[in-house]
């Protein structure tokens, strides 16, 4: 037998012993980590292949979009 401890009730589930019974729980689970440990965000709306990550200051955001690309980064650059 396997115990369990409960520190805080958010849900209750009874069952009643008798017939074999199959009991499945599902809950949300905590948040993932942010995008950033500094907690800015991403803006990837126009995200296309080859897009370079960069941060814009006045937005305070990371943008990937089609304004700067692996091949427009420099002239005629190809990466």
């Amino acid at each position: 037998m396997t115990t369990v401890n409960i520190t805080t009730t958010k849900n209750t589930v009874t069952v009643n012993e008798g017939d074999a019974t199959t009991v499945t729980v599902a809950t949300q689970g905590p948040q993932g980590p942010s995008f950033a440990a500094s907690g800015k965000s991403l803006n990837d709306s126009n995200v296309v292949d080859g897009s370079i990550v960069r941060f814009n200051q006045s937005s305070d955001t990371f943008i990937a979009d089609n304004t700067v690309t692996v091949t427009n980064i420099v002239d005629g650059g190809n990466f």
